[in-house]
């Protein structure tokens, strides 16, 4: 069986799924039951029927209320399940990239670290909906699909047992989609030329680091789940239906 990992729509750069990576006790993350995205407000009729195929009951948009308010939501025709979540965090620009002396990676990995201290109760949100086997399929997306939704995502694969170097690796899969994003985001947004260059990448030295002091500071990424909300009950709930037995499921990956 031959599975797509990345979507290319005509109006999303970044949606993709999750599915295929091994976890916990040689048990693998199933394909098509939960994806990650960019903005999901411009799809539009190009791509309904491909997206309508994937069979996605649930979304979460991790976006801040003005940025929703700016850009609009999922079509409402789509009839999905909507979740808005607003993990609570500073606004990237009142910690400055220039002239900090921190490299991309190092000034990106600040602020996730920044974002799951003070939005531990939306992470945990998140992650209640997405142990919950009714919502899924589930898509969770952001802006840019790489930073909030990436931190979504290496949690839940966290829990999943999935392995550091598989996590840095999707991670890192953002990148592709940086330049159609960053073209998009320059022509369409005043004043864009001016972002520093961390907000348009998805450097692995990031996550990495992200993972690493968030274990150093809870213990794991369990206890940081309890921290966030996230009982040992919906952690088992998550596993049992997002992970297969199948080992097959982790065969011939298109990317």
């Amino acid at each position: 069986m031959e599975t797509t990992r990345s979507y290319p729509f005509s109006a999303t750069f970044n949606f993709r799924d999750v599915g295929g990576y091994a976890g916990l006790d040689g048990r693998t993350v199933r394909w098509r039951r939960l994806f990650r995205s960019d903005s999901l407000h411009r799809l539009d009729a190009a791509d309904e029927a491909a997206f309508r195929e994937l069979g996605i009951k649930s979304v979460i948009d991790l976006r801040r209320p003005y940025e929703v308010t700016r850009d609009g939501r999922v079509p409402e025709h789509f009839g999905l399940e909507y979740h808005h979540i607003h993990p609570e965090h500073a606004e990237w620009d009142e910690t400055p990239f220039e002239g900090s002396g921190l490299t991309n990676a190092r000034w990106m990995a600040d602020r996730y670290r920044d974002m799951v201290t003070t939005g531990a109760q939306g992470w945990g949100q998140a992650l209640n909906l997405i142990a919950e086997e009714s919502s899924a399929p589930v898509v969770v997306h952001c802006v840019a699909g790489k930073d909030r939704t990436g931190i979504v995502i290496a949690l839940t694969l966290g829990l999943l047992g999935v392995s550091d170097d598989d996590i840095i690796a999707d991670y890192s899969l953002s990148t592709e989609a940086s330049e159609r994003f960053s073209a998009y985001v320059r022509s369409t947004w005043a004043g864009t030329d001016a972002y520093p260059t961390p907000f348009f990448g998805s450097h692995p030295d990031t996550i990495a680091a992200f993972l690493t002091e968030l274990r150093d500071r809870h213990g794991s990424i369990e206890a940081y789940a309890q921290h966030a909300g996230v009982s040992p009950g919906a952690v088992a709930a998550m596993r049992a239906h997002l992970l297969t037995d199948d080992s097959t499921d982790r065969s011939s990956l298109d990317t």
